[in-house]
């Protein structure tokens, strides 16, 4: 449980006004790098014009080769807890021949889920309808138990499809989690490389069906990856601060769960990646599904 201090209003307005003086230190001013006639402005927006087109052909060029990579066939029956029940990795694609898998971290006995997938997830619910109707489904698959999923998903008021993978090996073998003994060996296998231990990390899956009903991995991506999926760093890249993260401890040291923002919120510079806590008295902490 969460204690916190009592003091006299004067002493709380006191602290407030630190707070204050700390939060307008880091901000930053918007640097006028050139400030130049309409003329010359046109003419460098025009330069750079043909930089973001070239950019563009060699996104759909990235995009077409991505398609092209070859497939592998699922040989591993995996089934998941959802509000329907048991269902299997083919019953997710919901009639469709396109899935989309989101891992999102979310361990077992966790508080809440990472900010971070928060964040990404927020983009997700105005998505579905347009997916689905490209032949697509979107699902997302964390190892939390069912219920504590559904509790953080009312929370956030999310409608998007979730499912637990706790009693399978799903989340391990796509290496977005990581058992007790992989993370005492000081490296674990995540985005195709050893990198730094960890209890879960993000990514997406890519699958599709065939006609016969089996189910082929047909693409993953992991850390930065997952990127093109949040629609605000792409606002963010127009303005002139841009995402606004240097000097941070780690990038999105500033995310908030959307219902934790509040007015004037106060960033740490130096707050590191952690994961949340484990809620007292869970079951799950420290059991392994090696």
């Amino acid at each position: 449980m969460t204690t916190h201090k009592t003091g006299t209003r004067e002493q709380w307005l006191a602290a407030r006004l630190e707070l204050l003086k700390a939060e307008k230190e880091l901000t930053i001013e918007v640097a006028h790098p050139n400030v130049v006639p309409h003329v010359e402005w046109l003419a460098a927006r025009n330069e750079f014009l043909t930089k973001e087109k070239e950019f563009t052909r060699l996104r759909d060029e990235l995009s077409r080769q991505r398609r092209a990579l070859p497939w592998e066939k699922v040989e591993k029956r995996y089934e998941f807890d959802s509000t329907r029940g048991r269902i299997t990795l083919a019953e997710l694609f919901d009639g469709r021949s396109q899935l989309i898998v989101y891992h999102f971290m979310f361990g077992p006995g966790w508080q809440e889920g990472c900010r971070s997938c928060s964040y990404v997830a927020d983009h997700f619910g105005g998505s579905i309808l347009h997916l689905a109707n490209r032949d697509t489904t979107l699902a997302v698959v964390s190892r939390a138990p069912l219920a504590e999923i559904e509790a953080f998903k009312k929370r956030m008021g999310w409608k998007f499809q979730w499912v637990s993978s706790y009693a399978s090996d799903f989340n391990f073998d796509y290496h977005v989690s990581f058992t007790p003994e992989e993370i005492s060996g000081g490296k674990v296998y995540y985005n195709y490389a050893m990198d730094d231990p960890r209890e879960e990390g993000p990514g997406f899956s890519v699958f599709a069906k065939d006609s016969a009903g089996e189910v082929f991995h047909t693409y993953s991506t992991y850390g930065r990856g997952v990127d093109i999926l949040i629609g605000a760093y792409n606002f963010l890249d127009l303005v002139p601060k841009g995402r606004d993260e240097d000097g941070l401890g780690f990038t999105m040291s500033w995310v908030r769960h959307h219902d934790r923002y509040t007015q004037g919120y106060f960033v740490e510079p130096a707050q590191k990646r952690e994961e949340p806590k484990i809620s007292a008295g869970c079951c799950c902490s420290g059991e392994s599904h090696s």
